[in-house]
């Protein structure tokens, strides 16, 4: 379709973006009423789910509450395609020979590490994949400026990302999608690597653009400090934790460059991405998200939520509607002074969770897991595992 042709969403975003919150409501409620249509007409799931809700859906609280252990119990009902079942999709991410390749020969297929209990299957179409890229443009010129750009041209736009490569498989399929077609401008490393390899590895490849997760970003931060790494990166993008507002800044200052933090998830790869003033602005247009209590009432903007629950409003091949996502997140009231019109939020996620089993005197023992990181990292290295962060990506 012309309407979704990269450039044409590029420009749209764009243009969203320059007219402002009016404008973002404008397309939400357009396309909030076109996929909730499309759900009910093609996914068996949603017929079902949707057979109470209003002929024209005009508001994202007339659908009904979704999450990974409906839809995944229901998976082969629930693609509007009716050649995905659970059994080739089971079969396609079990088998990592096949990794970056497409499912379907059609489709990009990612799995979760469920980390909530429920490992999860998502299948993303081309659609979704154009809107993403746009999205990830409109994220970019916010970040970067002419000069920025010129500079990592003359880098020759060397990327070097960090990642949980070797069975997580998110991961691995976006790090085989990006070798195809950057060659040898990119490198991936795996998380597990020691740091000391870590560090040799980034010295021999001198990135201009830095993928790591965001705790992992402290501790190069502090190898760039005491001059054992030594690099210059014109950007630092972080993902899957979130940080104090001051050590983005620390890690700024000590690499001289821009650090830019996302917060997204598998079931919504677009969610949002920060500003300058660290807040994370979601892209409302192709999004819908909700911070609601334990009871899916809405929560103040101001206030900390329960949980949060999200619309994707791109991917029309695996519907991902009112969908509790699991995080916490808190919505900033007001304008953000960094003039972005898109709404403002900040992730608390899932903090470092407490498990307590029996123990076999008859006391409780707990059991507390840290952010994927630096669990990573404590599997290389014992003695560099210092659990400090809480994720905002979920799992």
């Amino acid at each position: 379709m012309m309407a979704d042709r990269l450039w044409t969403l590029v420009r749209d975003t764009r243009r969203v973006r320059a007219e402002g919150q009016p404008a973002v409501a404008a397309r939400q409620r357009t396309r909030l009423a076109e996929i909730a249509a499309f759900a009910r007409t093609h996914s068996p799931l949603y017929r079902d789910l949707l057979h109470r809700a209003p002929e024209q859906i005009t508001d994202s609280t007339q659908l009904p509450v979704t999450n990974k252990k409906l839809l995944m119990s229901r998976f082969s009902e629930w693609a509007t395609d009716r050649e995905i079942t659970i059994e080739r999709a089971r079969e396609f991410v079990g088998d990592s020979s096949r990794i970056g390749e497409k499912f379907l020969d059609r489709y990009l297929a990612v799995t979760t590490s469920g980390t909530t209990g429920i490992p999860g299957i998502f299948v993303v179409d081309d659609r979704t994949l154009r809107v993403t890229n746009a999205l990830a443009l409109r994220m970019l010129s916010d970040w970067l400026t002419a000069s920025d750009v010129l500079r990592i041209a003359a880098g020759r736009g060397r990327m070097a990302m960090i990642m949980a490569t070797g069975g997580h498989y998110a991961s691995s399929v976006a790090s085989a999608r990006l070798r195809k077609r950057l060659g040898r401008m990119l490198q991936v490393l795996s998380v597990h690597t020691p740091l000391t390899d870590l560090v040799n590895e980034l010295n021999r490849f001198r990135p201009v653009l830095l993928a790591p997760y965001a705790s992992l970003a402290s501790q190069l931060a502090s190898e760039q400090e005491a001059g054992r790494l030594q690099i210059q990166p014109m950007l630092l993008t972080l993902s899957a934790e979130g940080l104090p507002a001051a050590e983005y800044d620390r890690i700024a200052n000590v690499f001289g460059a821009k650090v830019g933090n996302s917060y997204a998830a598998s079931e919504c790869m677009f969610l949002s991405y920060d500003c300058s003033e660290r807040w994370l602005h979601v892209n409302a247009d192709w999004v819908v998200v909700e911070p609601v209590n334990a009871d899916y009432s809405p929560t103040p903007p101001g206030e900390q939520s329960h949980t949060v629950l999200i619309t994707n409003l791109a991917n029309r091949t695996q519907p991902i509607l009112r969908y509790d996502l699991g995080d916490s997140i808190l919505q900033r009231p007001d304008p953000c002074p960094c003039g972005n019109p898109l709404p403002a939020i900040r992730p608390k996620g899932r903090t470092a969770d407490v498990l307590t089993f029996p123990s076999l005197r008859g006391g409780p023992i707990k059991c507390r897991f840290w952010p994927l990181a630096q669990t990573f990292q404590a599997s290389s290295s014992f003695k560099s595992f210092k659990p400090r962060q809480r994720p905002c990506m979920s799992g």
